[in-house]
């Protein structure tokens, strides 16, 4: 049965002025069966104001309403379809946005003319998405296939030993977030011009220069700084730059393993030579590069990935002096200079005179909390333009409120008490996590890292990391399987035990679970 519906006067709201109609009392909109078409389950997730919204967008897309047909009033339908009138307001304040509707003055709302979909669609297949498991077209998948977070990470486990990430507790997030409200309340007036921020915040920048000068000695100018979104964009921006397909780079090995995946994405070859007690062999790295025509060398050589070990202040001049004589670049990886325990750390070579060969790469998602998607690099005026050219494509600028809310904590001093901070409260860590895996002695092997987040731990063959892993995560504790630090779990049987995200009274609970499995013969 048609229901007819007649739209009386009623007030306007700050919401629905434009369905302010008084000239049109009595008048009527529409002969429809509302009640069977706009079909509400009060039990669902979905909103009800949700559910009006997308039944109306149905019935237009199946002719049953078209272009030009007046709604009835917000009022009216309420009372038909025995909900609250705000419930409808948002409906069609939802259909408005989408232009599903729109409003003439005076009169009230109707079906937009020019409508989103160019032709209503009937549709004989249930309404269901069409996505499955495949592109049904050709496409280029990602080769060598990586690793991602399997189904027993998602069960959230108690304790998460990762692989050397801040503890976003000690951070100064409240500091940042103030920060960041205050800032955002200015941001709506200010005007920037197309891609003038795609090198980062201006301020932040500009706090780099000093920030870099004294933590690191580096000598630089805003010209030479370019912010991202953490140091993994900025080695695949680097890298992109430098590298092209047949281009040969090399990197540690064992190396950071997603540096790799960048190289090899890239179509570069990858020329592995070996690290040890004192990081990456020189005399490996002239012999590849008497053999090859290298382009880049990739290295970490503060705290390297996934060894934690350092690269010695001998190999790092002769590492210089390679790269002049070879002529090739540097990507320096300096993830977690911030972090060191023993003694002051080395410069980086981004410091030394290096002739500009040298791309240096940091990030504040290390040293202050993952969820800071902020990093930087360091390099030549003419590198860094052609980084910012090529961001572009990609993604137009970061997050400049955020950014300048970050300069302003370096500016006032307390980025780097932060840093004090956090460097006793992480050697503490160090120590607690050391005493605990001692008592693993000849299941666990460990050399004391000088600084960083993670330990290097291998373990004893007779305990395999797969089966460790899933023994573990069954009581509660997650710990990596040992493929991501070689992309194939064959090749090694160690991880990174990161201490610093997990305070002392986490980390004990965590290392006992640990060792009942391992006790256990899994």
């Amino acid at each position: 049965m048609s229901i007819i519906l007649v739209v009386y006067l009623f007030k306007s709201t700050a919401q629905m002025d434009y369905l302010y109609c008084p000239d049109l009392k009595n008048r009527v909109v529409q002969m429809l069966p509302f009640t069977t078409l706009l079909s509400i389950d009060k039990e669902s997730s979905q909103p009800i104001f949700l559910q009006i919204a997308n039944n109306i967008v149905n019935i237009i897309r199946e002719g049953q309403i078209k272009p030009g047909t007046m709604l009835p009033g917000t009022r009216a339908l309420a009372r038909l379809l025995n909900i609250h009138r705000k419930t409808v307001i948002s409906a069609y304040d939802e259909l408005y946005a989408q232009s599903w509707i729109e409003v003439i003055p005076k009169k009230g709302a109707r079906i937009a003319q020019n409508l989103p979909d160019l032709k209503p669609q009937r549709w004989n297949e249930p309404r269901l998405s069409s996505y499955g498991e495949f592109l049904a077209a050709p496409f280029y998948p990602m080769e060598p296939h990586m690793p991602i977070a399997s189904a027993p990470v998602l069960r959230f486990p108690e304790f998460i030993i990762d692989e050397g990430y801040p503890d976003a507790r000690l951070a100064p997030l409240d500091l940042l977030n103030r920060e960041y409200r205050s800032r955002a309340k200015q941001a709506a007036a200010r005007k920037w011009l197309p891609g003038s921020l795609a090198g980062g915040s201006p301020l932040l920048r500009e706090a780099l220069v000093g920030y870099l000068l004294e933590s690191r000695g580096l000598n630089i100018q805003m010209q030479h700084t370019m912010v991202t979104h953490g140091a993994q964009m900025s080695i695949y921006i680097a890298a992109s730059l430098l590298l092209q397909a047949g281009d040969k780079v090399i990197v540690g090995d064992p190396s950071y393993f997603l540096a790799n995946k960048v190289f090899e994405k890239l179509g570069a070859h990858l020329v592995k030579v070996p690290v040890d007690a004192h990081g990456m062999d020189m005399d490996a790295v002239e012999q590849a590069c008497k053999k090859h025509k290298v382009n880049a060398l990739y290295v970490i050589p503060h705290h390297h990935h996934p060894t934690t070990v350092t690269l010695s202040p001998e190999r790092r001049m002769r590492l210089l002096e390679l790269s002049r004589k070879f002529d090739f670049a540097i990507i320096e990886d300096d993830y977690d200079y911030e972090f060191h325990y023993s003694s002051a750390p080395y410069l980086p070579l981004a410091s030394s005179q290096h002739e500009g060969r040298v791309i240096y790469i940091g990030s504040f998602s290390k040293s202050i909390a993952s969820s800071v998607r902020i990093g930087f690099m360091i390099a030549p005026a003419d590198f860094i333009r052609q980084a910012i050219q090529l961001r572009l494509m990609i993604d137009l600028r970061g997050d400049h409120i955020l950014e300048d809310a970050l300069a302003v904590l370096i500016q006032n001093g307390d980025i780097g008490r932060y840093l004090k901070k956090a460097n006793k409260v992480y050697f503490d860590r160090l120590n607690n996590i050391c005493t605990s895996l001692q008592e693993l002695k000849g299941i666990i092997d460990f050399d004391r890292p000088s600084g960083g987040m993670a330990i290097w731990a291998s373990f004893n063959k007779d305990y395999p990391l797969a089966k460790v892993a899933d023994a573990a995560v069954a009581k509660g504790l997650y710990i990596s399987r040992g493929f991501q630090s070689h992309g194939n779990l064959r090749d090694s049987n160690s991880i990174r035990m990161g201490f610093a995200a997990m305070n002392i009274n986490e980390m004990n609970a965590a290392i006992e679970i640990l060792s009942k499995v391992l006790k256990a013969k899994i």
